[in-house]
């Protein structure tokens, strides 16, 4: 039989048509320029925009962020038997369970691996770049209900993290949060960690972060256990405890050689710890439409337990939150995501 060639894409379990669309643009970051690290200034930025848009009106938005190492071309992997995230959310959308929304994918990879969407010295401002640059970008040019009581942020592991901290930071930009096993509880989730970078530097990299990063970037292939844990780990201090007299280089909680603990670089840590800055940001909090929380109770990083931690200062403070613990560990969460954007589409929807 002779193959025959057809318009469109074939279809599951290949490409999935598209209900709404997905538009990949290219944005030029005066916030990001000349940054410490010489990272592109231009980034990719996609935007889904659900199916009712053609419609009229204005709708919510909800920016969706990265964990460590993430980059935003990563939303269109698939995993073997499943839907793309992308495609899950606009499952989610044509389906009609939940208000309809724009949905923005927002990148703040760096060099080091990742931002936690702070600002600092020594990675960049990528806090203002989300919220000063790329917001106002979406709500000039889509039929976003332009203020933060319509507009939530979202994301996992140190996208979690940011979706945690940003809005405490910023509540004049985001309205609503949720977090998927979002980093929290700093010393059950990074200090085991410590001894373990100290190690492969003393037994890989002849105990030296230069040694290490030179080797790093000249590896065929990245080796997680060899090259992630430490990545990571000086990826977390470049943005919790920058120095801030040598711009791109990080101070380190614990000694390279030993792994025992700096306590005034860790206190600096701690003061970024969602869990201790919910104290200090009731306020902010309490401002918020909705807080939803979710985590694996078999998360390699105990975040399971940091969302507990987190939930445990809301309820101190009286503030109504969503937490969910399910079967399931750090990875392979992905259709977690559509319930968090659902419930910030159903708390921000401005109809």
């Amino acid at each position: 039989m002779a193959l025959e060639e057809v318009e469109g894409p074939p279809g599951p379990p290949w490409d999935r048509p598209l209900r709404g669309r997905l538009e990949r643009l290219t944005v030029e970051s005066e916030i990001l320029a000349d940054n410490p690290l010489g990272d592109p200034s231009r980034r990719p930025l996609y935007v889904y925009v659900p199916p009712e848009s053609i419609s009229g009106g204005t709708f919510a938005s909800i920016y969706v962020i990265q964990g460590f190492t993430g980059q935003l071309d990563m939303w269109l992997n698939r995993s073997a038997f499943e839907p793309t995230v992308v495609e899950r959310v606009d499952e989610l959308f044509s389906s009609g369970s939940c208000p309809p929304a724009i949905v923005v994918f927002v990148d703040a990879w760096t060099s080091y691996g990742g931002s936690q969407f702070i600002n600092s010295t020594s990675t960049g401002r990528y806090m203002d770049y989300l919220c000063d640059e790329v917001v106002p970008f979406i709500d000039d040019r889509y039929p976003t209900a332009a203020s933060r009581e319509h507009r939530g942020l979202t994301g996992k592991s140190s996208g979690g993290y940011g979706a945690m901290v940003v809005p405490m930071l910023r509540p004049d930009v985001f309205g609503a949060l949720a977090s998927h096993a979002g980093d929290a509880l700093f010393e059950a989730c990074y200090l085991p960690d410590f001894p373990k970078t100290a190690r492969i530097l003393r037994d890989h990299f002849e105990g030296s972060w230069e040694i290490f990063f030179e080797r790093f970037r000249k590896a065929e292939t990245m080796e997680f256990e060899r090259h992630g844990v430490p990545l990571e780990i000086y990826g977390y201090a470049a943005c919790y405890s920058p120095d801030e007299e040598n711009p791109g280089k990080a101070l380190l909680p614990f000694e390279t050689e030993t792994g025992r603990l700096v306590a005034e670089v860790w206190e600096r840590w701690l003061g970024w710890d969602p869990v201790r800055m919910a104290p200090r940001y009731g306020e902010e909090l309490a401002s918020m439409h909705t807080i939803y929380l979710d985590a694996g109770k078999s998360d390699e990083w105990y975040l399971d337990l940091g969302a507990q931690a987190f939930a445990r200062e809301l309820e101190k403070l009286g503030i109504e939150h969503t937490l969910e613990l399910f079967d399931g560990g750090h990875m392979g969460i992905q259709y977690r995501y559509p319930r968090a954007i659902a419930a910030l589409a159903r708390a921000l929807d401005p109809g």
